[in-house]
């Protein structure tokens, strides 16, 4: 899997936004593949102008430390790349680490906040929100 200095580095070779969306378009395609069962209502994301899906597993870490592994999903393939640059920041790591990362800032640092439509921030910020209330409710129930 790509790390996110990866995503950093290859962004700053890019100056072109057209060649920027297609890099963010490759990244959507190295998603994993969502199962069929996991596009459900329970996993969509509201507040998305797209169809977006967020399948989350928790799992154990080898010191029985939780973290959350995501699947993502959309219909569009900006955004595909945009849940690829997500999970790169969120999946598999623990809810504190979750929560400690600000995701709006990395984006912003790319420079999304001038590229992107209102409705794909709005969707972006949604998708941010969904995965900090995961972090925030697996650390409830540990408690």
């Amino acid at each position: 899997m790509t790390t996110i200095d990866e995503i950093r580095d290859n962004f700053a070779l890019l100056d072109d936004w057209d060649d920027r969306y297609r890099y963010v378009i490759e990244l959507g395609r190295t998603l994993d593949p969502m199962p069929e069962a996991e596009h459900s209502a329970a996993n969509k994301v509201q507040g998305c102008a797209s169809q977006v899906w967020l399948s989350r597993k928790l799992v154990r870490s080898g010191t029985g430390k939780p973290l959350l592994s995501y699947l993502g999903d959309s219909d569009a393939h900006i955004v595909r790349g945009l849940i690829a640059i997500l999970l790169t920041l969120y999946s598999g790591r623990t809810p504190q680490e979750i929560l400690s990362t600000d995701a709006i800032a990395v984006f912003d640092e790319f420079g999304f906040r001038e590229h992107l439509t209102p409705q794909r921030s709005n969707g972006l910020r949604a998708m941010v929100e969904r995965i900090r209330t995961d972090a925030r409710e697996t650390l409830a129930a540990a408690s």
